[in-house]
């Protein structure tokens, strides 16, 4: 294993500035790697962590890691802005949903994507969210340190702003999560409809809005399938254009939905190519056809769409404090987490939030927000 480590170490930063870190054995000897004292130690728990740790497999790292072969002490976000140290050649692991999607069919796909990641307790994301609207995107940050809540908030104000909408007007918002903009929107006198794909958050959208006695419509249903007599008066969708890869079918959709005039705020996370989401997180985080968006791609479809595009702004930096604030209340509320949920949970998520900030941090993922008009 250490030696593995230390050719790698050799290779990989023989061009790159080098970042200290140390492996502890099982034995429990430290072994060190790089100048300097090391931002974090990689513990080995169990053999079978030391044979991902020689592997030189980040799918198998991360697996180690989640059944607790491995664990990392000190600066995790350091640990994971490395991950390239390691090679992620898992072509059946990341294109196998896919196929598998294909064999499904798109609606029931994405139903069972969504369901895998979503259908977990409220409660559970609650324990990192927002406590004010409970928002599962980024928010807009005025300045680093300002409070999550805040940001969340400014970016439901933004929204609205963005679609030009009264009191009185009808809006539909495409994934619900936990009502963060369909109660804003209610309580500055918007009709809201939201649909969901996800049985958790429908139960948990319906009470929220009978509590709170708003005027917002819960549907539980795939948008390609959602019709409604009327026109609606703005479309927003935060969040959900990863998981609606077919960029030309979902603006032909809205164009159906809104009237004419109407505008759509949407906001997504992106990359420069569509399937280079690791092996981990197809596998246990978002299996199934969800994709990062391509901005390139989606505005080539929006140039042969009725839409105009009235703005566009970037968004990764938000994003980058955003998961590390989410990350950061994972992390204080881990005893909860694992009494309540168990430690391969915590495990999960805390991958995926630290590694998020850490990719949006080093600009290997992106995020945008952007308005369409429908003339």
């Amino acid at each position: 294993m250490v030696g593995a480590l230390r050719r790698r170490y050799d290779s990989f930063f023989a061009s790159r500035r080098p970042v200290p870190f140390a492996v502890l054995d099982v034995a429990g000897t430290e072994h060190r790697f790089g100048p300097g004292d090391p931002q974090f130690t990689i513990a080995v728990r169990h053999p079978r962590g030391a044979r991902a740790l020689a592997a030189l497999d980040q799918f198998a790292v991360a697996v180690a890691y989640l059944q607790g072969w491995l664990d990392v002490e000190g600066d995790l976000s350091a640990a994971l802005r490395m991950r390239a140290f390691f090679t992620d050649l898992h072509p059946v692991a990341r294109f196998s949903g896919v196929f598998t999607g294909l064999l499904r069919g798109r609606r029931e796909d994405d139903r069972r994507a969504i369901s895998h990641h979503y259908d977990s307790e409220s409660e559970f994301f609650l324990t990192f969210l927002d406590t004010r609207h409970r928002c599962y995107t980024e928010g807009v940050f005025a300045a680093d340190d300002e409070p999550l809540e805040d940001a969340m908030t400014r970016k439901m104000d933004l929204a609205l702003e963005a679609i030009g909408v009264k009191p009185g007007d009808r809006v539909l918002e495409v994934g619900g999560g936990w009502g963060a903009f369909a109660e804003h929107a209610a309580r500055h006198g918007i009709e809201v409809t939201t649909t969901t794909l996800s049985r958790e958050s429908e139960r948990y959208l319906v009470d929220l809005f009978e509590r709170e006695q708003l005027d917002v419509r819960v549907v539980r249903q795939h948008i390609f399938g959602f019709t409604d007599e009327r026109r609606y008066d703005a479309i927003v969708n935060m969040g959900v254009t990863e998981h609606l890869p077919d960029y030309r079918r979902s603006l032909r959709k809205y164009a159906e939905l809104l009237r004419p005039g109407g505008r759509v705020y949407l906001d997504a996370l992106a990359m420069r190519r569509k399937h280079v989401a690791s092996a981990f997180m197809k596998r246990y985080i978002y299996p199934g056809r969800s994709a990062p968006l391509l901005l390139h791609q989606y505005l080539r479809h929006v140039a042969r769409s009725p839409f105009e595009l009235c703005s566009i702004a970037d968004d990764r930096h938000n994003y980058y404090l955003t998961c590390r604030e989410w990350a950061r209340r994972l992390d204080a509320a881990r005893d909860e987490v694992v009494q309540r949920w168990g430690e391969p949970m915590y495990r999960r998520f805390r991958i995926f939030l630290w590694g998020s900030a850490a990719g949006f941090d080093t600009g290997l993922v992106q995020a945008y927000r952007w308005v369409l008009r429908l003339p």
